[in-house]
């Protein structure tokens, strides 16, 4: 839905710049935050970052920083952050970060700088399909041809992305339409605020009668079933019928801890989620989609639930939380028995372990906490082990894309400057946008961030052995390992102006934990496993 409003800023003689009048449409519609990156062709739209009061422009080293940093945001906010990009090759190093934000159902939108309308038939060095590239990773694209057209599409990149469950959205701006003055107002179509359809009574009902009949069930949540009130429920349907919960494997947004369920995430190896979900007679996707293997392996299914169990209870872009409660409140489910807190008692000692590394971190945690988890050496176990933590929101890397914990970070932290963030990144990922540093200083954002530090591509390893290479050869394993040289991650972290330390021991990271989690702006620690 959208209503009409009139973009025309007050007190300005001469009319607004096509530039001005899309930095005011997307204030007007709600945006106010600009993960930025911009080159020759978006220098009107950085000069009217100053002209229209009101955006918070923030600097991103490298565009994947910015794209990332705008789903972190959107995934935290729950409304879209603009990002700012200069032409075809800019927004193709943002694209790994857009495709993650696709897979979270992000709502980002995404303006594009490119050449003057009537320069593009000379095929300059920085001409490309725009196009092209953007619409694999977003639900919207649209050129303007004018610029009234930049205020006009700035609104309907907009409302698309806030449609439910959320996309990506990118405008490509002409830089003379940036540069033309419009002389008159221009109304546009702003979008309300987005809402999730309600499911249908006979899609519950449906399912309430089979977990009546006391079928073997899986409830595996994702999207907006994760928040506390769609847990809740998922507690209350597995109290009354046994039904097993999961998370999705690498879910937006989850909230963690603080007494809600212990809800672990569905393996990522294939073989050990079809062997969760062996035993289902039912699994009900609640905002999830039905599992499948990340990667094709021979002898091993793509789907991994059996035939035949599958039932959706509620699609993405549904309210998920509100067909779990009118679930079990079909199933006259009682409230569960909150879970028990931990205490800081009985913490590891010794070298630090995966397993060591997340209990620790869970028990630490801050109340109302942002986790942004990449990386299996120790995102598992501390998704496992958080269950028990104070209440916080874990964000992890939906698409697989490397290279999205750190910049998600920067977006969750600028979304909620009140709330500490921690990075759990591992050592191999991180590098893919190490720049994230350098904002985080600059914008003095409240990260820890917490790298695992194995000097290796363990996952390529594990890969290895599960294609009949169990002792690689020397080119196997030079190609999967982060050794000779050894990053120097303090030093690097101090290079960005982020303060950075090393420990190899859960009494270090205990102690260097506490203190980075007290202090105020960036801090990162080094984690040798």
């Amino acid at each position: 839905m959208t209503h009409a409003t009139t973009v025309w800023q007050a007190n300005r003689s001469g009319g607004l710049t096509g530039a001005e009048a899309l930095i005011e449409t997307s204030l007007a519609a709600g945006v106010d935050v600009c993960f930025a990156n911009p080159g020759t062709t978006e220098m009107p739209l950085v000069a009217a970052l100053d002209s229209v009061p009101g955006t918070r422009a923030v600097l991103g080293l490298f565009e994947g920083v910015c794209t990332g940093a705008a789903d972190g945001y959107a995934r935290i906010a729950d409304r879209p952050a603009m990002t700012l990009l200069h032409l075809g090759p800019g927004f193709a190093n943002g694209i790994a970060n857009l495709h993650n934000a696709r897979r979270a159902h992000s709502p980002v939108f995404n303006v594009v700088g490119d050449h003057a309308s009537w320069h593009l038939a000379f095929d300059a060095p920085l001409t490309s399909d725009i196009v092209s590239l953007a619409s694999p990773v977003s639900g919207w694209v649209g050129t303007a041809a004018s610029g009234v057209g930049l205020a006009q599409l700035t609104a309907r990149a907009i409302a698309a992305a806030t449609a439910a469950p959320g996309c990506g959205a990118t405008l490509i701006a002409p830089a003379d339409f940036q540069q033309e003055v419009l002389t008159a107002p221009v109304d546009v179509e702003l979008p309300h605020p987005r809402s999730r359809p309600e499911v249908a009574a006979d899609v519950i009902d449906a399912i309430a009668k089979r977990l009546r009949a006391g079928e073997r069930a899986v409830l595996l949540l994702g999207g907006a079933a994760l928040d506390e009130r769609g847990q809740r429920a998922a507690a209350r349907i597995a109290a009354a019928t046994g039904a097993v919960l999961y998370s999705e494997t690498f879910p937006a947004a989850a909230e963690r801890g603080g007494g809600l369920p212990d809800l672990d995430r569905l393996p990522y190896f294939p073989e050990k989620a079809i062997e969760a979900l062996a035993g289902a007679q039912l699994v009900v996707l609640a905002g999830a989609l039905e599992p499948v293997s990340y990667f094709g392996y021979e002898g091993v299914p793509s789907l991994l639930a059996p035939s035949g169990t599958v039932e959706v209870l509620s699609t993405p872009e549904e309210d998920g939380a509100l067909a779990l409660e009118v679930l079990a409140d079909a199933l006259g489910a009682p409230e569960p028995a909150p879970q028990p807190r931990p205490d800081d008692e009985g913490l590891p000692d010794g070298a630090l372990t995966p397993q060591s590394v997340g209990r620790i971190v869970s028990v630490l945690l801050p109340e109302q906490a942002i986790v942004s988890v990449e990386g299996g050496t120790c995102g598992y176990p501390f998704f496992t082990a958080s269950s028990r933590a104070a209440r916080h929101t874990a964000l992890t890397n939906t698409g697989g894309a490397i290279g999205q914990g750190l910049p998600a970070a920067v977006g969750a932290a600028i979304a909620a400057p009140d709330r500490k963030v921690v990075a759990l990144q591992s050592d191999g990922s991180a590098q893919y946008t190490i720049q994230s540093l350098w904002t985080m200083a600059r914008e003095q954002l409240p990260v820890v961030t917490l790298i695992a530090s194995n000097r290796a591509y363990n996952v390529l390893r594990t890969e290895l052995g599960r294609h009949g290479q169990s002792r690689p050869g020397p080119n196997a394993t030079a190609l999967t390992s982060l050794d000779g040289p050894a990053f120097d991650w303090p030093a690097l972290a101090r290079g960005y102006g982020v303060p950075g330390t090393r420990v190899e021991t859960c009494e270090a990271l205990r102690r260097e934990l506490g203190r980075a989690l007290a202090a105020d702006g960036p801090q990162l620690i080094e984690m040798a496993l």
